[in-house]
């Protein structure tokens, strides 16, 4: 495997998914035959299917923090040299996967080693600032946002699927275009998260 495969300077904090970002990653998954988002579709589901193989508790989430990596290091290199776009994701996501599997044994040991105690109280207040910017960023959003985000993590496994479709069907719309959605409305509420988050820091 060649130097270009491996990822370079994964988990940026202050990168966020831009439209136009995402766009690019289309076309570089499509390879110059537009699918309409299918073969975006099919990936992540692929790879879903990898995280939840390995007993992940969140596969969604981490699919797609693998995708918002390989799209990051997209912008920033302006090519990915590999031998399919499938098979660089796959790279990515081995990484992903280690990463998460580092921070569960972080959590574990430190749950295993610290006393039994209440939250302390900037804990407490983190917790709440979080709370407090995500409700702001949700009633930032336009009304069809809001419900269409809502909507579509509500339930889990087979329910959250059979949610999604009965989200497309009313909304007449591809469970393609409604995932693409998703990603865009999500890319919102990650920037305004960052956003009100930095400025609450500032302040204290």
């Amino acid at each position: 495997m060649s130097n270009s495969s491996v990822p370079k300077s994964v988990g940026k904090a202050d990168w966020v998914l831009t439209q136009s970002a995402f766009h690019r990653f289309l076309d570089w998954l499509d390879g110059g035959a537009p699918s309409s988002g299918h073969r975006y579709l099919g990936i992540r589901d692929r790879l879903v299917v990898y995280f939840d193989r390995k007993n992940c508790l969140f596969p969604e989430e981490l699919a797609d923090e693998t995708l918002n990596r390989v799209t990051r290091r997209l912008e920033e290199e302006g090519a990915i040299e590999s031998d399919s776009p499938l098979h660089y994701c796959y790279i990515i996501a081995r990484f992903v996967f280690l990463n998460s599997l580092r921070s569960q044994q972080r959590q574990q040991h430190w749950n295993d080693q610290a006393p039994a105690m209440p939250d302390s109280s900037e804990e407490k207040q983190e917790q709440e600032r979080r709370s407090d910017c995500l409700a702001r960023c949700m009633l930032n959003l336009e009304t069809e946002d809001r419900e269409l985000i809502i909507d579509y993590y509500r339930g889990e496994r087979r329910a959250k699927i059979e949610s999604r479709k009965a989200m497309a069907e009313k909304l007449e719309v591809t469970m393609n275009t409604l995932s693409i959605r998703a990603c865009r409305i999500r890319g919102k509420l990650g920037r305004c998260m960052r956003s009100c988050l930095r400025s609450g820091n500032e302040r204290s």
